[in-house]
């Protein structure tokens, strides 16, 4: 997560509690994300590339208003991604944690997308497509757990807490999407 300010979430920290014991986010989920942060800290660019090439029809929310790719925009959005991953892995999950989530289900609702990188795109990702996401972004992952020659009782262990923190965020994501009072 970049270090622009970004808004306090409506979520609070008890909400935050009850939503990981909901998906299961244990401690030790929490020491195997930072295990995870060791084995993809040099991978960041192939698993970007095993996330972002397999979907051209996703590209479109990364087009100008002519239509074209803004391969500027893709590579910010690659770069923050790269970060996400990290940051999942690594951050303590508090309230700063808690906004900058709150902040990346912004940007991708026409609340806030496009302002970061001060881009002309498609005005909004639609939520079906972020849901829908979560298979991509949790089974992609999993070759590149066990590049590192982990037990293979540790890569599932990752890749379990891996996508417990996935499902735990785009939860608190589609809070952005959600009537009020519907979330």
């Amino acid at each position: 997560m970049d270090d622009r300010p970004v808004a306090r979430s409506p979520v609070d920290l008890p909400e935050l509690e009850l939503l990981k014991k909901t998906v299961s986010l244990t401690p030790e989920d929490e020491r195997y994300l930072r295990l995870i942060a060791e084995v993809l800290a040099d991978q960041l660019e192939e698993v970007l590339d095993a996330w972002f090439r397999p979907h051209p029809h996703l590209y479109h929310y990364f087009t100008g208003s002519d239509g074209a790719l803004d391969l500027r925009y893709v590579e910010a959005v690659r770069k923050r991604s790269g970060q996400w991953i990290l940051d999942t892995c690594r951050r303590p999950y508090d309230q700063a944690w808690l906004d900058a989530v709150h902040e990346i289900g912004l940007r991708h609702h026409r609340t806030k997308k496009n302002q970061t990188d001060s881009v002309a795109s498609v005005p909004h990702v639609p939520l079906r497509y972020v849901i829908a996401f979560i298979y991509h972004t949790t089974e992609m992952i999993k070759p590149f757990l066990s590049k590192k020659g982990h037990a293979a009782a540790d890569v599932r262990k990752m890749a379990d807490a891996w996508s417990k923190s996935v499902i735990l965020q785009v939860a608190l994501w589609s809070h952005v999407y959600a009537v009020d009072g519907d979330w």
